[in-house]
């Protein structure tokens, strides 16, 4: 079994969704955050969730992780970007053999499709892997940093994820059903017409 640790970067400003959270945004009854941390629990025991040391969102986003039984990073440097949970995350892994960043505003992502990336992980440790669409035309997420990334992913910076650090590397191509691994809904409107789709 690969000793995964599963990254939900929870510690962004939601500042498209003009004044209200897309990280508390319900799906059949559940907080979106709070699924994603179910999810992730339900994939590996290690999983830490980031959120800003201090903001408005704070109190509300820990209250949605009540119950989930995920390790809460809070971080000073938040203002920072993706780049701040990144180096948080490196330092906490402890002795996973890799570090999945699941977006926590990715409503269609399941235990399913964490599972698939996970196997092909676990085929080979050493080469990073990356959720696609279907057909497999668009790269999106999760994706599984190996081990050895965590040097650089530790003095990461500026509001940008680790895409740069794996590009030219022999990445593990996963493709995921739909266009779920690109579906990731950052305002109003964006969550209206993914609901609308549902009906």
């Amino acid at each position: 079994m690969i000793d995964l640790c599963i990254l939900i970067p929870a510690a962004g400003a939601s500042s498209r969704m003009r004044g209200s959270d897309k990280l508390l945004e319900e799906i059949d009854g559940e907080s979106l955050l709070h699924r994603t941390a179910r999810i992730a629990r339900a994939a590996t025991p290690s999983v830490l969730v980031t959120l800003p040391e201090s903001g408005p969102c704070v109190p509300a986003r820990l209250a949605a992780l009540v119950g989930s039984n995920a390790r809460i990073l809070r971080i000073g440097d938040a203002h920072d970007g993706m780049s701040a949970s990144l180096r948080a995350a490196s330092r906490e892994i402890g002795q996973a053999e890799g570090l999945m960043i699941l977006l926590p505003d990715m409503p269609e992502i399941g235990l399913e499709d964490i599972e698939r990336l996970k196997a092909a992980f676990a085929e080979d440790p050493a080469r990073p892997v990356r959720a696609a669409t279907g057909d497999g035309t668009e790269l999106g997420h999760p994706v599984i940093l190996p081990r050895r990334y965590m040097q650089e992913l530790a003095v990461l910076t500026g509001d940008r994820g680790a895409r740069h650090l794996i590009e030219g590397d022999d990445i593990r191509i996963v493709p995921l059903p739909g266009r779920r691994a690109v579906t990731d809904l950052d305002t109003p409107e964006a969550w209206e017409a993914w609901r609308a789709s549902r009906v």
